[in-house]
């Protein structure tokens, strides 16, 4: 990429059929050398409905994503593999491989479940959150570095707090530029920011990168903004665990939860 070049006005420029470029809008937090694997994730979400799309509607709904991050992910053009592990007519599962420079960077497993009229017993769901209209924007930019963050804009609906904060986060940005994407992979291309909206120590001096991402939706998620209401917890062993309740502007849509591995930057010298 000409670094004199504006990046395009999306994530992600599409390469071919199975194969796409990031652009600096997907630059990490960690590194601005990699890529943030928010949009990564709503880029796979994005291409697993398009294999869904390119057979017979079913009318199946994805309910479970669940992503596996398996190594660095280079801020390099990506291939992104799809393929139906089990069909059916009311529950089906499809797994993705994100390809970068020929090693796989990601697998993602999806369960997409029948469609069923169920509001007579629809219940159970948290309270919705204020809507993001009307709250201060927070710049994230001043905890994070890197494209993906600058991208965010960012509303919380109270003070953030070291290890709880809920916030609705947008982005102008498309998620394939000059594509359209569905509904649900663009909510779940800002999912993984939940990580970095309730940090618990300074990401300079701790380090606490997640190594998944499990998103379980009751509801399919419709509209510009994602509400994160997420809670983080260290243990004492390194590991750790960011939990989320995720909503639209209508209300709760599920639940999302990352595992976190947890260690001290090295000191200088």
């Amino acid at each position: 990429m000409n670094a004199s070049a504006p990046a395009p006005d999306g994530y992600y420029e599409r390469v071919d059929e199975h194969r796409y470029k990031p652009t600096a809008h997907a630059g990490g937090a960690w590194d601005p050398g990699e890529q943030h694997f928010s949009p990564l994730g709503g880029l796979v979400v994005h291409a697993i409905e398009r294999h869904l799309a390119a057979r017979p509607d079913t009318g199946l709904l994805l309910g479970r994503i669940g992503f596996d991050i398996l190594g660095r992910l280079a801020l390099d053009e990506c291939e992104i593999d799809v393929r139906t592990v089990r069909p059916g007519r009311t529950i089906e599962l499809v797994e993705a491989t994100v390809l970068i420079g020929g090693r796989p960077a990601v697998r993602a497993r999806a369960w997409a479940l029948a469609a069923v009229d169920t509001g007579a017993v629809a219940g159970g769901a948290p309270d919705r959150l204020p809507p993001p209209e009307g709250l201060a924007p927070w710049p994230l930019t001043s905890v994070w570095p890197g494209g993906y963050i600058a991208s965010l804009d960012v509303r919380p609906v109270g003070p953030p707090r070291p290890g709880r904060t809920t916030a609705w986060v947008s982005t102008g940005l498309s998620l394939v530029a000059g594509e359209a994407s569905g509904p649900l992979a663009s909510y779940v291309a800002l999912v993984d920011t939940a990580n970095g909206i309730a940090v618990r120590q300074p990401p300079t001096v701790w380090m606490f990168p997640n190594v998944d991402l499990t998103v379980h939706l009751y509801r399919q998620p419709e509209g510009r903004w994602t509400g994160l209401d997420t809670t983080v917890v260290f243990g004492g062993t390194g590991q750790g665990v960011t939990s989320t309740v995720l909503h639209d502007a209508a209300g709760p849509v599920g639940y999302a939860q990352q595992i976190l591995t947890i260690r001290p930057l090295p000191g200088p010298g």
